[in-house]
């Protein structure tokens, strides 16, 4: 036997040792799925240190769903002898004591490996949102096989300010895959001396907001030796946030970083070589091997940097071996007298030198690229071209989108807004007058059904009939496949469109007065563009409940009893399901209660349920927080905010069901209070407190979100919410409550804002007392006895979200230690709740 001090991965090839150490052997073949990450079990709720090699996979996933900015640093080291008597007899090693250090990019790349093309995605996300690169080509290396991996990629849209369009403050967002920009590739030939990403880490921030983008030695400790990870290509962007003293580049660019010996992966080279706008090569410029591997790569001179690296003075002796190469152009030198702030310096010049007028590419456009150099694409998995295809049989007849929702959905709209409105007014029969109650309900139920007849004769829209047959036909994955290029496919829409009528908005804008009419016309314009999975859904609920309502059709009835059970596998399968139409604020009682029945039927009958809803005002975070905190995929975009209310489901796992009394947790995210768009409308401030009402009276812990340590902000959401706390007492509920003020970066706000939260509640108790009169209650009632409430327990201080200025910045490592924080406490409030998913379903 002997001691040795290496990576793991030094001695075995991938898979095999490394499956085992990490306990991943079985997900090779059946693959790791996004909803097993995120149900909810004990393990979610540690924050230790790994215990052994088998936890560090699972660790890095839980951290990189919360979006943690440390995920990547997850690791394990620690003198382990669990390979070395079995694992290493088996592979005729032997005996050693291994100090088992897994180096970070050998974690992700073996987690990749043994995750479905749906987590592959959801992870490269994540890692985009933390400014971790992705994979570009993926490096198998049991198989010597590379992929592209472009389907990952499809989810991640960035946002940038180029300095072409700084003086008019537009901005470009869109899909990262289908971004027009330069990309600069930067290899490494033989070993240099130097850490090359290390530099490219300092190249690519700025001084006041340094970010390690790339892995580099100091952060897997010293020369570590890889096999898995050589051969990676990995890739960043750098977007400009259209101020010359932040960025350090003024168009968007594309950074591709290939790791380990160039020399030995010459498809990636070859494809890098032929994609890329500008190829930065590092080598040791006094090493003759070097030269030889150069004169090969004559054919792509033309877009190559060398980077020369020696701390001998050889310039001389380098320029006489590259003349001889007929390659004496765009040289660098790199020796003991340039320091690294020197060095680097003269990276961005060259840099900046290349991105003129340099031809830009799309990743979209890399799979021809990729195929000629026998490169596999991701995307060629049966099951994503058959989503892709009947995606785009839908998505591809949409040329106006009003137009479209008129023609393929026409049982929403206007309709359903007059709909709404009959079924608020039966139920509260406001208008009646002096006429007979009886008769006046008489008269709304009867133009309820001339409306339900009226959606009837629509017949239902091709498009609309291809988009159930898919649902009812594919299987698991191929709806996750369909569904996700379906919203690919409409948000890319929705992005174009909404582009082009807020830049004739700001045009308009320059002369108000003038514009008036047209500025009128445009806010109902960009209201109307919006077209989203969540109107087809609504349509499929509407054909249910407009069919149903006619109870003399009973042949239509049994051709579309089958839609809620295609609801409640939506459910299941962890897509959000809209609970109130955020355009007409109807809600589809008869369709929400099947698609629930449907559910508690696929499920254990007794199963229960727990609901935690978010209340908030417009783009204060709501749904980033239940994002990050859940790991769920609620829809996040400042230009598109949430529209009604949605719910999502999440698993508890048997480790953790009987503490908490429950089975599933379903969140509520609900579009903001206080909304602009609604702002102008009579009724706004109703609209608010109908909606308050229906999620605080369905919710067992309610999040109340705000932004900043604002008190004033936090009476004016509570003065429209106390109507609903108020009403619960009428059913013997009294409702939880949780304070989330964001951007709270101080570490002694909440000591600071302890006086504040004192005033408050005095306020609050004089707000419930003026509630309860207009209630037509007793009036000797204060704040804690409709809701539970400490001052103290009840509020939560979140720092921003961003660490530093977007779109460089990276996510705050204390946004999401402080929101697992909370998380940990909503699972204790949960403990000892017991409530039943018949009662979520009636109510």
């Amino acid at each position: 036997s002997f001691d040795c001090h290496c990576t793991f991965t030094h001695f075995f090839s991938f898979p095999v040792v490394l499956l085992h150490a990490l306990g991943l052997e079985s997900y090779m073949k059946n693959k790791l799925q996004l909803h097993s990450i995120l149900d909810i079990g004990l393990d979610c709720l540690q924050d230790k240190p790994a215990q052994s090699l088998k936890d560090l996979p699972w660790r890095f996933l839980r951290s990189l769903m919360m979006a943690s900015a440390t995920a990547r640093d997850t690791r394990y080291m620690q003198n382990h002898t669990e390979f070395n008597h079995e694992t290493l007899r088996n592979t005729n090693f032997p005996r050693c004591q291994v100090n088992c250090e897994i180096h970070p990019l050998d974690l992700i790349i073996t987690v990749l490996h043994c995750s479905d093309g749906l987590l592959q995605q959801e992870i490269f996300y994540k890692m985009a949102q933390c400014q971790f690169p992705d994979p570009l080509l993926l490096q198998n290396n049991d198989t010597n096989q590379c992929m592209l991996m472009l389907w990952a990629m499809r989810d991640i849209v960035k946002k940038w300010r180029p300095h072409s369009l700084a003086s008019t403050r537009g901005f470009c967002e869109e899909s990262i895959v289908l971004a027009n920009m330069p990309l600069m590739s930067f290899v490494r030939l033989g070993k240099c001396g130097l850490s090359k990403s290390q530099i490219l880490n300092k190249v690519f921030s700025n001084p006041q907001q340094h970010h390690d983008f790339f892995v580099h030695s100091e952060m897997d400790g010293g020369n570590v030796l890889r096999t898995v990870s050589d051969g990676l290509v990995e890739i960043m962007w750098y977007l400009p946030y259209g101020k010359k003293n932040i960025d350090i580049f003024t168009e968007p660019v594309a950074i591709a970083n290939l790791r380990g010996d160039s020399s030995s992966f010459q498809s990636q080279v070859s494809f890098l070589g032929e994609v890329s706008s500008g190829v930065f090569i590092f080598f040791d410029s006094t090493l003759p091997k070097n030269y030889k591997v150069l004169s090969q790569l004559k054919h792509i001179k033309e877009k190559v940097v060398l980077i020369a690296v020696s701390y001998e003075n050889t310039e001389k002796d380098t320029m006489v071996h590259l003349t001889k190469l007929a390659w004496r152009d765009s040289v660098i030198f790199k020796n003991k007298q340039m320091n690294d702030a020197q060095f680097v310096m003269s990276l961005r010049q060259a840099i900046t030198s290349v991105l003129q007028n340099t031809p830009k590419v799309r990743i979209n456009d890399m799979p021809k690229t990729a195929a000629k150099y026998g490169i596999a694409i991701d995307e060629e998995r049966t099951a994503c071209q058959n989503g892709k295809k009947l995606a785009e049989e839908i998505t591809c007849q949409i040329r106006d989108i009003p137009q479209y929702k008129k023609s393929e959905l026409p049982r929403q709209g206007d309709i359903l807004k007059k709909l709404a409105k009959l079924e608020k007014e039966e139920c509260r029969l406001l208008k009646a007058g002096d006429q007979p109650i009886e008769h006046y309900r008489s008269k709304l139920s009867a133009d309820k059904k001339k409306l339900r007849e009226e959606q009837n004769r629509s017949q239902i829209a091709t498009s609309m009939y291809w988009f159930i047959t898919a649902l009812s036909s594919l299987d698991k994955e191929g709806r996750f496949y369909f569904l996700k290029w379906m919203r690919l496919n409409l948000d890319a829409r929705a992005r174009k469109d909404l582009s082009v009528f807020q830049n004739q908005y700001k045009a308009k804008c320059c002369n108000l007065k003038e514009n008036m009419k047209d500025i009128a016309k445009l806010d109902e314009a960009i209201s109307n563009c919006s077209l989203g999975i969540e109107h087809f859904m609504r349509e499929m609920g509407q054909i249910y409940e407009a069919t149903f309502s006619l109870s003399e059709i009973e042949e239509f009835c049994e051709q579309f009893s089958y839609l809620p059970s295609l609801g409640a596998n939506l459910l299941l399968d962890g897509f959000p399901l809209e609970l109130v139409d955020g355009d007409a604020s109807h809600i589809p009682v008869r369709w929400i209660t099947d698609v629930l029945m449907a559910l508690h039927s696929n499920v254990n009958q007794n199963s229960r349920v727990l609901v935690v809803t978010i209340l908030g005002v417009q783009s204060t975070g709501k749904s980033t927080l239940l994002n990050t905190m859940f790991g769920v995929q609620f829809a996040v975009s400042s230009g598109r905010c949430t529209r009604g209310a949605f719910m999502q489901l999440i698993k508890i796992k048997e480790d953790l069901k009987k503490e908490l009394n429950c089975d599933f947790i379903l969140l509520l995210d609900t579009e903001g209070l206080k909304s602009p768009e609604l702002a102008q409308l009579e009724d706004s401030y109703e609209h608010d407190n109908e909606l308050a009402t229906l999620v605080v009276g369905l919710s067992d812990v309610t999040v109340v979100n705000i932004a900043m340590e604002n008190s004033t902000e936090m009476k004016d959401i509570l003065q429209t919410v106390v109507h609903a706390f108020l009403r619960m007492e009428d059913i013997g509920k009294k409702p939880k409550c949780q304070f989330v003020h964001q951007n709270v970066g101080d570490v002694s706000a909440h000591e600071k804002n302890m006086r504040d939260r004192r005033n408050l509640l005095q306020q609050l108790n004089e707000m419930i007392k003026v509630a309860a009169r207009m209630e037509k209650k007793q009036e000797q009632v204060i704040f804690t006895d409709v809701i539970e409430y400490d001052a103290e327990e009840n509020n939560w201080y979140v720092p921003g979200l961003w660490h530093g200025t977007p779109p460089m910045a990276p996510v705050s490592t204390g946004y999401s230690e402080t929101v697992f924080e909370f998380k940990k406490s909503l699972i204790e409030i949960f403990e000892g709740m017991q409530v039943n998913l018949e009662r979520h379903g009636s109510a």
